[in-house]
């Protein structure tokens, strides 16, 4: 099953190769497909991708004016190739983990199963070689809303929809508490989906608008569940009962490491 990996780009040279360089290395483990939407870069992003994909790597590079990341998640979403079957995201200063989709992709032989949900590690420095947590790293790992954590089946997420471009900030919250509220067939796993790496430079050191932006995403999901009670609750992602093949029960198990 091919799997797109959708990577949006703004400003991010310093890290994007990196990224990269960590989805490439499980291209054993996957039929990979990713898709990179530079979002009006103004630095050397778009040299840095094009780099890689002279070099052979499985990555499609989509050039697009400043919009925000939301704009750019759905353009990554509106150039899925037509053999697509799984959906996943990455951020361009993330890395996903060795080992992450060996471990997460066997769940989909079952048909039943709509996505997969795992944990993330918080961390605050990554080695350039290994693109492992530095033994002086400060890492915390939970499972908390994360949208690099999901990996989705695609006519499931088309279900779900879009990303709601009304946020600046939080559409990916957004997204994940729709997946939730569907009564999903998921899978809860304890594979850390994704490394997530803590900067200044990082959209989310905007706290006060990321606080707004998480708050309304809440609220709205708090709406829909009101007008219509068959949606679920939002038990799997902040604690209590899990469904799914698995009847994994999702934990706020938290490691912190000095």
């Amino acid at each position: 099953m091919k799997i797109s990996v959708i990577m949006p780009v703004y400003n991010r040279e310093r890290y994007v190769g990196m990224a990269l360089r960590s989805l490439l290395r499980q291209s054993g483990d996957a039929d990979l497909d990713i898709v990179v939407v530079d979002d009006g870069s103004t630095d050397a992003s778009r040299d840095v991708v094009r780099s890689l994909i002279d070099e052979g790597g499985p990555i499609r590079l989509i050039a697009q004016e400043n919009q925000g990341v939301t704009r750019a998640r759905n353009t990554g979403l509106r150039n899925l190739l037509p053999e697509t079957s799984l959906v996943t995201f990455l951020d361009s200063d993330d890395v996903s983990p060795a080992g992450r989709f060996a471990a997460d992709l066997p769940h989909f032989a079952d048909p039943s199963v709509e996505f997969v949900y795992g944990r993330i590690c918080m961390v605050d420095h990554l080695d350039e070689t290994t693109m492992e947590p530095r033994d002086d790293a400060r890492r915390e790992t939970m499972r908390t809303i994360q949208l690099a954590a999901a990996i989705f089946r695609r006519d499931y997420l088309g279900r779900v929809g879009e990303f709601d471009e009304e946020f600046r900030q939080a559409e990916d919250t957004d997204l994940l508490f729709r997946a939730f509220e569907m009564r999903s067939n998921a899978v809860l796993t304890d594979t850390i989906g994704v490394y997530y790496r803590q900067h200044p430079e990082g959209l989310t050191s905007n706290k006060a608008e990321g606080r707004r932006e998480f708050l309304k995403a809440l609220t709205r999901s708090a709406l829909r569940r009101r007008r219509d009670p068959s949606l679920s609750d939002l038990k799997p992602v902040f604690g209590g009962s899990a469904t799914g093949p698995t009847g994994a029960t999702p934990r706020e198990d938290r490691m912190i490491e000095p």
